[in-house]
């Protein structure tokens, strides 16, 4: 249910816009409270409000604030650049673009692979959290690349110990900052939660073993282009390793990367790419093999790369 409120306008709000004194008297944000507005939740003597309109000293504000979404509800959406490379009886293998969640979490509002595939009638095992059901393994929101879901129950649970027994063959391009030395090799450092920021990870001597194997595929003046292998799958493993290496990726400020080179390549988010998946089908038994092309994003960044002096 809706909460009501209803209260008399203090003689310092008035000749504020309607959404600016709303937003005092709340605590919300004048965004929040221009949504409020506009859909018709909130009046002043019993007149519904525009965003312009000025408030009154004195007059009566009502205000009929929905109750807060649930932040974990798959909400289905049609994401046009997300394709589904193979589908069959129990899973499915799709390549996702950046600016995509594998699934729903607090904070985030934007589309999801779970969300997508529900918009396009492919249904998927309900084995998992309410909002992460199928899901197997994860890709940041901004890797883009290929990522298998479950839709059988026993797929899904035959994949989840894959994934533990480390038999999916996982295959990443990166573009990292500088040239890495040696130019191919492996780094093994224990990966943590950071002790400061919440949604970061770091490595530590506490963390769990993390390794990642590399191997420089082409330098550029300012950055190379890596092939990664993972022998664990530990969250944003690729990119606190570079980091930690002093080679972060392109584009991923969150991890140290060159503000100023993400912004002359046109990068708002890491140079990452899941390049392959391989692995043994959970019910056939076959081994199975699929590829992905960069999208023209990571293309065209290339393309700059290659032409820099």
């Amino acid at each position: 249910m809706p909460e009501l409120r209803s209260f008399p306008i203090p003689d310092g709000l008035a000749g504020q816009r309607a959404d600016s004194g709303l937003a005092k008297l709340l605590g919300l944000s004048r965004s929040s409270c221009a949504d409020l507005i506009d859909a018709g939740h909130a009046s002043m003597n019993s007149k519904l409000l525009t965003k312009s309109d000025r408030l009154e000293g004195g007059a009566m504000l009502e205000v009929s604030i929905p109750e807060p979404k649930n932040p974990l509800e798959v909400v289905p959406a049609l994401v046009e650049d997300l394709k589904v490379i193979y589908e069959d009886e129990d899973l499915v293998v799709i390549d996702k673009p950046a600016g995509v969640a594998a699934h729903p979490s607090v904070g985030w509002v934007g589309p999801t692979v779970v969300g997508a595939l529900l918009q396009a009638g492919i249904k998927v095992t309900t084995s998992g959290a309410s909002e992460r059901q199928g899901i197997v393994q994860r890709l940041d929101v901004g890797t883009s690349g290929l990522m298998m879901v479950a839709k059988s129950e026993l797929a899904y649970s035959i994949l989840k110990q894959a994934f533990r027994d480390r038999t999916v063959h996982k295959v990443y391009h990166a573009v990292v900052q500088g040239h890495p030395d040696p130019s191919s090799g492996t780094i093994d450092a224990p990966i943590d939660r950071h002790h400061k920021a919440e949604f970061k990870f770091t490595v530590g001597p506490n963390g769990k073993p993390s390794v990642t194997h590399y191997e420089t595929l082409e330098a550029f003046a300012s950055a190379s282009l890596l092939e990664i292998v993972l022998e664990t799958g530990r969250t944003h493993q690729i990119r606190v390793h570079f980091s930690a290496f002093r080679h972060p990726l392109l584009g991923d400020t969150m991890y140290g990367a060159d503000p100023k080179l993400a912004a002359r390549f046109g990068m708002e988010h890491q140079w990452l790419h899941a390049k392959e998946l391989s692995f043994e089908h959970p019910i056939t038994g076959q081994e199975v093999k699929f590829v992905s092309e960069y999208p023209a994003e990571l293309a065209r960044v290339l393309e700059a790369l290659r032409n820099q002096h």
